[in-house]
């Protein structure tokens, strides 16, 4: 399956414009949840402030997604989450509370504390070739 292709598909209904991520979360190749980054709902979706800056009330990709499983009353034990971006610290944590055991990227964070956080806890990452 084509997974980085699809991540850029989901990517592109984000309205944030520093950056647009995309997460899916499989179960053996089947899709069973989605996200992208941007504002909650019911607020507009401008993620960024008039200095371009990210708005405090923006969710990451990665955080929607499993927010949409939470929501619904989906398992993601022994999941995988392929993201265009790596996760940051936080959303990490939310990857590995949550059950997810793989992580796929597609291009690297500015800070890799995420990807060391997911590596020490036992969860797969890597980068998606």
């Amino acid at each position: 399956m084509k997974w980085a292709k699809l991540v850029g598909v989901v990517a592109e209904n984000s309205y944030c414009k520093r950056r647009q991520v995309g997460a899916i979360i499989a179960r053996k190749d089947r899709i069973i949840a989605t996200g992208y980054n941007g504002t909650i709902s019911g607020l507009d979706n401008k993620c960024e402030d008039s200095q371009g800056n990210t708005k405090s009330e923006v969710v990451h990709a990665e955080a929607n997604a499993i927010l949409f499983a939470a929501r619904y009353g989906v398992s993601l034990e022994d999941t995988t989450l392929y993201v265009s971006t790596a996760p940051c610290v936080e959303c990490a944590k939310m990857i590995r509370q949550s059950g997810i055991s793989e992580v796929y990227y597609i291009e690297e964070y500015r800070n890799t504390t995420g990807l060391d956080l997911l590596t020490v806890s036992g969860v797969v990452a890597r980068r998606l070739e």
